[in-house]
């Protein structure tokens, strides 16, 4: 059975783990140090994640997009506290759990990713109850992704009757499962071009926003109309989740360099993701409009600004973002079953690649 040692630093004389042999080419170790060994071991496997991918894929475990982050200027009664939140909880909250991401998916370089962190602190036993439970919430969450995705499509006019609504919902699925069970380099690879589609609405958003802004009204506050609950609730929402690409690490090339380089980018392309349409929309609009400021409100945003052009441009982004969303979630799910079936807590079919 495959074991996996908890040890606190690597080194060259110890070996991490031992697997059962796989087809494929096999090659003789040799101790570097002592020039001993011989027991014969598989060639290394090619590990697909490179650091813009798995940016991408961090970014869609994480965010997405600023689609949802409009609840935060309703409830904060104004511009001025979601944008405080956005500068303030990233450093307070997202980097410190970005950082402890790196650090332990860099020392444990396994599919496990938490469920091994779980278990070199706590026992199997937590780390069973951890991965199921995370497992379980995970792909609850990810049967939303292509209903969302019809519900942007609806928003645009393009409405299905139930009986092709059903299939439509059934087809998506069947569909970016396969991309998924295809390889992790197409996923890594469409998660790019999602990212970048999606943001690029917002690009043209802020550009058109600049003429129409007045920095004012980012100052702009009404402490009658504040939900403390509803404010907090965005914006822990939309910065959290940073551990669950930790589940990809034993697909990562070179885990020690990429992973914490890929981590500090995804942060940074979270944070500006959501500040700088912040930035571009509440200073354009009138500080009036703060109580309209409610989930989808980007695409009226993009209505005011640029016009309708801009309206379906966001609201195409906003679906394809669910697509993107969809993609990672599996991909951590999938990949986490893995890592624990390696660690012997699950049957050693869900190990199979």
């Amino acid at each position: 059975r495959p074991f996996l040692f908890h040890i606190s630093a690597p080194h060259p004389l110890i070996r991490l783990s031992r697997r059962p042999r796989r087809r494929g080419r096999w090659r003789a170790a040799v101790d570097p140090m002592t020039g001993g060994g011989g027991e014969d071991v598989p060639a290394p496997r090619r590990r697909p994640l490179t650091v813009l991918p798995l940016v991408a894929l961090i970014f869609y475990d994480v965010s997405g997009g600023p689609f949802g982050i409009e609840d935060s200027v309703r409830a904060g009664g104004g511009a001025l506290l979601p944008l405080l939140g956005f500068l303030i909880l990233p450093v307070l909250w997202s980097l410190p759990e970005a950082l402890i991401t790196a650090e332990l998916a860099s020392a444990f370089p396994t599919n496990a990713g938490y469920v091994a962190w779980v278990s070199a602190a706590f026992g199997p036993a937590v780390a069973f109850l951890v991965g199921f439970s995370k497992w379980a919430s995970g792909t609850l969450d990810n049967a939303l992704y292509p209903v969302l995705f019809l519900d942007y499509l609806r928003s645009s006019g393009l409405a299905l009757a139930p009986p092709l609504r059903s299939l439509a919902v059934l087809g998506l699925t069947a569909a970016l499962t396969y991309l998924n069970y295809r390889g992790l380099h197409l996923v890594g690879l469409s998660a790019l071009f999602l990212t970048a589609f999606s943001l690029s609405p917002f690009v043209a958003l802020t550009v058109l926003a600049i003429p129409k802004i007045r920095p004012s009204r980012w100052l702009a506050v009404n402490p009658k109309a504040i939900d403390p609950r509803g404010y907090f609730n965005s914006m822990f929402w939309n910065l959290n989740y940073w551990d669950k690409a930790s589940t990809l690490a034993g697909e990562v090339d070179e885990p020690r360099k990429t992973f914490p380089k890929a981590v500090f980018g995804a942060v940074a392309l979270v944070v500006g993701a959501y500040l700088i349409p912040l930035l571009a929309g509440t200073g354009a609009l009138p500080s009036e409009t703060a109580a309209e400021w409610t989930d989808g409100f980007f695409s009226e945003v993009g209505q005011r600004i640029g016009g309708p052009w801009l309206r379906v441009w966001i609201q195409a982004a906003a679906a394809m973002s669910n697509m993107g969303l969809f993609e990672a979630e599996m991909s951590s799910d999938s990949f986490q079953l893995l890592g624990m079936a390696e660690m012997g807590m699950i049957p050693a079919i869900f190990a199979r690649r």
